[in-house]
């Protein structure tokens, strides 16, 4: 089914009273009266150190380049280079807007280029283009790698797309692009020496992820005309190449290995275990032509890219064909390996050896720690945070990319309301207050942790125009993660300046994600004085907001939000953004439920994820319900085939009703459970099962459900052994 895009679902607000709105939030911004007014007479002046960057400046803005012979001439842009004692950071810049004069001072190339954004910001953000604020600016940026990832094998986007995106990453100060050019759906870069992989293996028999994934997953040939792929040539890829540098970006090739080579092992049978193509796609690490293969290959990745880093892959690895394969075993047997995981990290190992020989860097997704670190590795963490702390923990460099708040393929408002997505939710507020150094490492450990990177995976991003509603304005909100300091985010004011570059976004015809309507809610609960005080937060600025407390649909005449909301009691809080009479969203229901187990001690029998804690042994009777995102800590995972828990009510109390909620959401692995079974003692000692009640939701539901299971009446007892 094709994707259906809704363009300019609202106006184009401008709700902001500054005249100077940055993103990435600089070091130091001080507005100051007057406007520099660009004419026909405005001139680019640059250092000669700086001439490319104001080639770069006069061609985005079509003002004319001038002479060294002109600098003294008034109304001018003027590049000037300084010295370490007027910018001491290499990449930082000071901009000066007077009415006569624009001045960017830096001490190298980066610094000028990310002063020269800075303006082209604050020109496009500006009603009039022609009339720029005057003001001044200091900056420079919190960590060296901002990052974002574009899958291009799952769907393929052309060279001139992936320009686009790199301008666009420009724009916002990212400084390395992530190329996800391989992997089981299609090789996407030209190899000289092995022409099958773009000839056959860069094209499949349907063009929609979901549909080739349900099937045998075949391949088929540039040559049929039905076939879906693409590749880039290798003149295209060092086009693009020159062309991000050119524009402050480094680009980084992903060349996956050892899994996820299906596309590599339908043309190259040999390489597998068995001899045969076969649908895991792990490469056979038993075989020296294994080796042989990855190493030509990469010696023409290397003089493509010429990036320090080169990224390997080394994700989710099904190592079944290892375990059966008697080359494999052979290996693990000569090299004194203890299992599978040191097979696979003895592969890491070797390439990471074959990059070092060539002067480069290994950098590899977090299950290159299993079974032991290749010794110069830099680790990609994003199974979570705890990957990237156990690597900076060793001495080893780690970019954050958690999928709790970096996956962009992940839903940024009510499922229900969007385009099909592969689960998640991941909101613009919930990217802005990731912070890329975990609070558990000492300053020394936190010197390895080198930045953070969003990740866009395409299973079900198959346009430009889908991938740019998935990405924006979320990278914004990346962008100011990774280059602003952490004393200097504050969501609230980034949503403000956000306003004004929703203009910018227009402008340069990006289809963007409208702030959504929908409303969060923070409640802090107070067990002990049984209170709560409820938050509402929105995308939007100071919206309109009503509520009831009876669960009933509020409207126009209903309690009128202000700062916070205090409750005392047990209530149903609705609540909605109306506007003119018209609700601009489905209203969110908070239930507040000063319970009987309130606060009560929770006996776990079986232990619940390490991944998914929420908030641990009060997580089922603190009175809240969870979001609908399943990493919102409220939701409790649990990774056994069962869940067992007692409550502890202290005591022999009345009990008219238990009831809980579940999740189900396919994509990233959340079910509902078989079914929930109700026991019941009256002595502590022996229960009595009362009810079971059978889930009726299909593990083939891929929608997001929330459902739930219990909400039954006793007339009865219920006490549990303290």
């Amino acid at each position: 089914m094709p994707y259906v895009f809704v363009l300019f679902l609202a106006p184009v607000r401008a709700q902001t009273t500054k005249r100077i709105n940055i993103i990435p939030q600089p070091s130091m911004v001080t507005e100051k009266p007057g406007e520099f007014m660009l004419t026909a007479d405005t001139r680019i002046i640059s250092d000669p150190m700086f001439a490319e960057i104001a080639e770069l400046f006069s061609s985005q803005t079509f003002i004319k380049q001038g002479s060294s012979k002109e600098k003294d001439q008034p109304h001018q842009i003027r590049f000037n280079r300084v010295g370490i004692n007027i910018i001491p950071d290499s990449a930082g810049y000071r901009l000066l807007i007077t009415p006569k004069r624009i001045s960017i001072f830096a001490r190298t190339r980066i610094g000028a280029l990310y002063a020269m954004q800075s303006l082209l910001q604050v020109q496009l953000s500006q009603p009039k283009r022609s009339a720029i604020p005057c003001g001044e600016v200091n900056d420079h940026p919190r960590f060296g790698y901002r990052g974002a990832m574009i899958d291009v094998s799952r769907h393929f986007f052309s060279a001139s797309y992936i320009k686009r995106f790199i301008d666009l990453m420009a724009l916002y100060k990212l400084n390395t692009f992530h190329w996800h050019l391989v992997d089981g759906p299609g090789w996407r870069l030209e190899i000289k020496k092995y022409p099958e992989l773009t000839s056959k293996g860069a094209w499949r028999t349907h063009k929609i992820w979901k549909e080739w994934w349900g099937t045998e997953r075949q391949y088929s040939t540039e040559d049929d005309p039905n076939a879906y792929g693409g590749y880039y040539t290798q003149q295209e890829a060092i086009e693009i190449v020159d062309y991000a540098q050119k524009r402050g970006i480094t680009i980084i090739p992903e060349i996956e290995m050892p899994g996820h080579s299906n596309e590599v092992l339908s043309v190259f049978p040999n390489l597998t275990c068995t001899g045969k193509p076969y649908r895991s796609g792990e490469l056979c690490l038993g075989n020296d032509s294994t080796f042989t293969f990855l190493e030509n290959v990469l010696t023409e990745v290397l003089a493509i890219f010429p990036s320090k880093y080169i990224h390997i892959g080394g994700d989710e690895a099904d190592q079944k064909a290892w375990k059966q394969c008697t080359k494999c075993q052979k290996r693990i047997k000569d090299e004194h390996l203890k299992n599978e995981s040191e097979l696979q990290s003895y592969g890491v190992r070797r390439m990471e050896k074959f990059l070092t020989n060539h002067k480069r860097k290994l950098l590899g997704w977090d299950e290159i720690l299993e079974g032991g670190l290749a010794p110069d590795a830099t680790v990609m963490s994003w199974r979570g945070e705890q990957g990237g702390i156990t690597a900076a923990q060793m001495g080893h460099y780690v970019v954050m990319t958690p999928g709790s708040h970096c996956y962009f393929d992940y839903y940024q408002a009510d499922p229900a309301t969007q385009p099909r997505a592969i689960g998640g939710y991941l909101t613009l507020e919930k990217v802005y207050s990731y912070e890329p150094v975990p609070a558990v490492l000492n300053p020394s450990q936190a010197k390895y942790i080198l930045g953070a990177q969003a990740n866009i995976w395409t299973e079900y991003i198959g346009t430009p125009e889908y991938l740019e509603y998935m990405t924006f304005p979320r990278l914004l909100a990346m962008s100011e993660v990774t280059w602003s300091a952490k004393k200097d985010r504050n969501f609230d004011d980034f949503k403000h300046r956000l306003q004004a570059h929703y203009l910018i976004m227009k402008r340069l015809n990006v289809n963007y994600f409208r702030p959504s309507y929908h409303l969060d809610a923070e409640t802090k609960l107070d067990i002990k004085n049984r209170n709560a005080v409820l938050h509402f937060r929105s995308e939007q600025i100071n919206p309109p907001i009503f509520y009831t407390l009876d669960g009933q649909e509020p409207s126009a005449n209903s309690l009128k939000y202000k700062d916070s909301l205090a409750v005392n009691s047990s209530a149903k809080v609705t609540a909605v953004i109306i506007e003119n009479g018209q609700l601009k969203d489905k209203p969110v229901q908070i239930d507040i439920d000063f319970h009987q187990a309130l606060g009560k001690k929770v006996i776990y029998n079986l232990p619940h994820s390490k991944s998914y804690p929420a908030q641990k042994e009060t997580s089922l009777v603190n009175g809240l319900r969870g979001s609908l995102t399943y990493g919102d800590g409220q939701w409790q995972g649990f990774d056994t085939n069962d869940m067992d828990v007692t409550i502890d009510l202290e005591r022999s109390i009345p009990l008219t009703s238990i009831s809980t909620s579940f999740m189900q959401q396919v994509g990233p692995g959340v079910f509902m459970p078989d079914f929930v079974e109700v026991s019941l003692s009256d002595n502590g000692i022996d229960f009595h099962k009362v009810e079971t009640i059978k889930n009726i939701i299909p593990a083939t539901e891929k929608a997001l459900t929330i459902k739930e299971l219990l909400n039954s009446s006793y007339k009865c007892n219920f006490w549990v052994k303290q």
